[in-house]
């Protein structure tokens, strides 16, 4: 049953929904500014060199997802119980006073300690769409949510540009301004933000096994094609984190980029990534059919990761990025392909429990691929292999794209003829976390 929209003034709610709007640009801005620095900052304060600040960068992405994956409940929880408004103003202000500590920290384990307090505060894009869901009726609701899905891919594509245009000025300058966005945000929040959910329509009390995360997973059990499917998630997931754990690390060692030209090529990411989602995806899936779509993003996201890891030069290493991109073409098939199993009623836990497999693969996968970086490249290596962690990365999509195969054989005819529709734009590692990091999972690279 749809819930009722919150009465508060026309005016009223379009200067909410436009902070919310300026809070995800910002919050966005702000993680994608800190991307192409916060490897080297690390690297400077732990020393001992690439292989060092790989093995940190992983421990440093662990702990945040992990600490993602149980606050985000957490913080949904608080919100259904004290409203949106204070659950939202407290993040902003916790990130600008916590990328004040980040950029002042002058060892390795405040900074660690400053991450961790941040992985707390950054967990609210799942309130941000509550409050959405609060106050926008039912019918301009996918229009709402697209435009925070434009305010996300807007944010991420500016920000490591910009990121690398300032690290290579000053390496703590990013966090300078990061955390100037996040304090203005708190501000304007201050002043226009009302709150969406009226004290009759909250939960009597906070109770903490509500905020379980947990028990979403439990529904996959019940539907085997679901199952493969999740399966297949985690392992587009998983692999995604080569990105976000050792690019930065990798493009420097292996091709000599610093922060400035790490930015840049974000921005390609990001903006390939986005024209794919805009462009490709609802016009090929009804041609040819789910199944072939999601069956040959996969084979790019392959091909893709190949070529990362094989690539002696940057300019062939850049080739990877376009097939990347349509590598997000297996997103949304896949997420289609389940919602069909599954009953009408579940159709939220469904993508409760999506969510949660994007945080489970951020706990494991930034260690994992962080490790496998290290390895290569240290003296006693078996063998120079400084790419060794994509290859890693292809295998996994690999063994997913053959599990995809198997569990959507009968999924062979195309949807159907209707116009050119957009499915839901969903990348692999978004989820929206880890999109996890908020809710969800962030875009790629962030971490």
């Amino acid at each position: 049953m749809d819930q009722p929209v919150t009465p508060i003034s026309e005016p009223r709610r379009r200067a909410a929904v436009a902070f919310i709007f300026v809070t995800v640009l910002l919050d966005m801005l702000a993680f994608g500014i800190v991307i192409p620095v916060l490897p080297h900052l690390i690297e400077q304060l732990a020393g001992g060199g690439i292989a060092n600040a790989a093995w940190w960068v992983g421990i440093f992405s662990t702990v945040f997802a992990f600490v993602q994956f149980v606050s985000s409940p957490v913080q949904g929880a608080l919100a259904d119980r004290f409203g949106r408004r204070p659950v939202i103003l407290i993040s902003n202000l916790g990130l600008a006073l916590d990328f004040i500590v980040l950029a002042l920290a002058p060892t390795l384990w405040l900074l660690f300690v400053a991450r961790i307090v941040l992985g707390m505060t950054a967990a609210s894009f799942t309130t941000a769409n509550a409050y959405i869901a609060d106050i926008t009726p039912k019918e301009k609701r996918a229009a709402a949510f697209g435009m925070l899905g434009g305010a996300f891919g807007l944010g991420f594509i500016v920000g490591p540009g910009l990121g690398g245009f300032l690290g290579d000025i000053s390496l703590r300058l990013p966090f300078w301004v990061s955390a100037g966005l996040a304090l203005c945000n708190f501000l304007y929040g201050l002043l226009v933000l009302p709150e969406s959910l009226p004290k009759e329509r909250r939960t009597p009390r906070f109770e903490l096994h509500s905020a379980h995360p947990l028990g979403s997973l439990k529904l996959l059990r019940r539907y085997p094609q679901v199952l493969g499917l999740a399966v297949v998630m985690f392992l587009v997931y998983l692999a995604h984190y080569v990105l976000q754990t050792t690019f930065v690390l990798y493009a420097d060692y292996r091709y000599g980029w610093g922060p400035q030209a790490v930015g840049f090529v974000l921005m390609l990411v990001g903006a390939c990534d986005g024209s794919v989602q805009a462009f490709l995806t609802g016009r090929l899936t009804p041609r040819f059919g789910e199944r072939r779509v999601l069956l040959a993003g996969m084979a790019c996201g392959v091909g893709s990761f190949l070529l990362m890891g094989l690539a002696g030069t940057g300019w062939l290493f850049l080739f990877g990025i376009p097939l990347m991109a349509l590598w997000g073409l297996s997103g949304p098939p896949i997420q289609s392909i389940m919602t069909h199993q599954v009953d009408p009623s579940e159709q939220g836990r469904l993508q409760g429990a999506i969510t949660s497999l994007g945080s489970f693969a951020g706990i494991f996968g930034p260690y994992l691929f962080a490790q496998v970086f290290a390895f290569s490249i240290a003296p006693q290596a078996p063998w120079h292999l400084p790419g060794l962690a994509f290859v890693l990365a292809a295998a996994l999509l690999v063994v997913g794209t053959a599990i995809a195969w198997r569990v959507t054989r009968h999924e062979t005819a195309p949807l159907s003829n209707a116009p050119d529709e957009p499915l839901p734009a969903v990348l692999p590692g978004d989820v929206p976390p880890a999109l996890t990091a908020r809710g969800a999972e962030l875009p790629p690279g962030t971490s």
